[in-house]
């Protein structure tokens, strides 16, 4: 890593940072400025979020689980930052605009989403295809960047990734794990 490395410490219930969430840190460390406005979607253990506030970003940590999100401000205190801690999901709970949104969304196929998952398995569980959240996300989160904001997401190439190459996407980090290569897409 080239920047400041958060201190993460696991909750029960909430997705443990694994190889994705530092693949996608290091492209945080890489791309955030300070003083930027960050949106930490899905924020989980917090550690996109702690990343950027760690190099002077402003930070939304936002979750759809309460769980996550008093991890996230438990994590936070851990690494000497602040921010703003919100429980919501997706946008639903979002009205500011920001320079940068990071999302690692769940990406696993699964059936369908499942209502009554909870905790870390819903963190996992991305629907058919994998694609269910992250689609919802492509197709809103452009209404919450500013003019010059990027979004970087984590895609696999089971979910099909390059389905999301257009529009100047570009692929900032690819690595190959297990059975499938991970990528942190930058989305203007």
């Amino acid at each position: 890593m080239t920047g400041p490395e958060a201190m993460i410490r696991s909750c029960d219930g909430v997705y443990t940072p694994r190889e994705d969430s530092y693949l996608l840190s290091d492209a945080v460390m890489r791309i955030a400025k300070a003083g930027s406005k960050v949106l930490d979607l899905g924020t989980g253990t917090g550690i996109q979020g702690i990343t950027a506030a760690l190099l002077g970003c402003s930070v939304t940590f936002s979750d759809i689980e309460e769980k996550a999100v008093e991890c996230a401000k438990r994590n936070a205190e851990l690494n000497g930052v602040s921010g703003r801690f919100v429980t919501g999901d997706m946008f639903d709970s979002i009205v500011e605009r920001f320079d940068m949104i990071i999302f690692n969304p769940p990406y696993v196929p699964s059936d369908a989403l499942n209502e009554g998952v909870k905790g870390e398995d819903r963190a996992l569980l991305g629907g058919v295809k994998g694609r269910e959240v992250m689609d919802r996300f492509i197709a809103e989160y452009k209404e919450h960047l500013l003019q010059e904001g990027c979004a970087l997401i984590i895609e696999t190439g089971p979910n099909g990734y390059d389905k999301d190459m257009k529009d100047g996407a570009e692929i900032l980090a690819k690595a190959h794990y297990f059975f499938e290569d991970i990528v942190v897409l930058k989305l203007q």
